[in-house]
C-alpha cells in the first residue's frame, strides 16, 4: 500500500544529463519515467516540476554579465523544453502526461491553472509543471514547494544525486552517515542545505514534508512512496 496519494516530485534538469556533458540523455530519462510509471500503477497521483540546469542556468557562467531577470527568464524557458521532453517520453511509455507552463506559451504548451491541474491529477494524469513559478529570482525548488503546497501534495520527493541528507559530504568524508529523519528546525541548526532558503520556509510554513532521495538508484521512488527506510525525511 503507498504511503502517499499525492506527491510532487522534483527533478532537477543535470538529472536529465546522464552522463552527458550538457541536453537530455535518452537513456536516462527513459529509466526516469520507468520509475515514476512504477508509481501511477499503485494508483499514486504523481506532479512533476522540472528544472532546466542541462540547458541553461541563470546563475552559472553563461549568464555571466547578463541582467538576473533575463538570466533567469531564460532559464525558466529551459524547463519548458524539459518538461515537452519528459511529458513526450512519457507518452511514448504508456502514461498520459500533461504540461503546464507558469508562463503564457499558448502554441506549445497550456498554462498552469490550479483547478485544471487538479482535474487532471484526478483523472490519473501526470501533470509537468514547467517555467519555475514564472518570475526571475525564485529557484525551481520554491516552485515545487509552491506547487506541492496548491495541488494539496502529502510529501515533496527532491530527487538528488545522493541518497538523502548527510552528516558531511560523503564523497569526501567516507564516515559521513544518512540522516533517516530531520525535523525543520533541527535542518536550519545544522545548516544543512537540504533546499534554498525560500522553499524551505515554504515547506515548512505549510507543513509540506520533504523526502531527499536518488533518483539514480533504481526503485528508490518506489520505496519511498511505499513509505520504506530510503532517503532522508524532513518534517515539522
Amino acid at each position: 500500500m503507498p504511503a502517499y496519494k499525492r506527491i510532487l516530485l522534483k527533478l532537477s534538469g543535470e538529472a536529465l544529463m546522464g552522463d552527458d556533458a550538457y541536453g537530455i540523455n535518452r537513456a536516462t530519462i527513459v529509466r526516469m519515467v520507468r520509475e515514476v510509471q512504477e508509481v501511477t500503477a499503485l494508483g499514486v497521483e504523481v506532479a512533476v516540476v522540472i528544472g532546466g540546469g542541462n540547458i541553461f542556468r541563470g546563475v552559472a557562467g553563461g549568464s555571466v554579465g547578463m541582467d538576473r531577470a533575463t538570466a533567469d527568464y531564460m532559464g525558466m524557458l529551459a524547463t519548458v523544453m524539459n518538461a515537452l521532453a519528459l511529458a513526450d517520453t512519457m507518452q511514448r511509455e504508456g502514461l498520459t502526461a500533461r504540461v503546464m507552463s507558469a508562463i503564457a506559451i499558448e502554441q506549445v504548451v497550456e498554462s498552469y491553472v490550479r483547478p485544471k491541474a487538479l482535474q487532471y491529477l484526478e483523472e490519473g494524469k501526470v501533470v509537468v509543471f514547467a517555467a519555475g513559478t514564472g518570475n526571475p529570482f525564485f529557484t525551481t525548488d520554491t516552485a515545487a514547494a509552491l506547487r506541492g503546497a496548491e495541488i494539496g501534495a502529502e510529501i515533496m520527493l527532491k530527487a538528488t544525486k545522493v541518497d538523502g541528507v548527510y552528516t558531511a559530504d560523503p564523497k569526501k568524508d567516507p564516515a559521513a552517515t544518512r540522516y533517516h529523519s530531520l525535523t525543520f528546525d533541527e535542518a536550519i541548526a545544522r545548516n544543512l542545505q537540504v533546499l534554498d532558503a525560500t522553499a524551505f520556509a515554504l515547506c515548512r510554513d505549510q507543513n509540506l514534508p520533504i523526502k531527499v532521495f536518488s533518483i539514480f538508484k533504481p526503485g528508490a521512488l518506489k520505496r519511498v512512496v511505499l513509505g520504506e527506510d530510503e532517503g532522508t525525511l524532513v518534517h515539522v
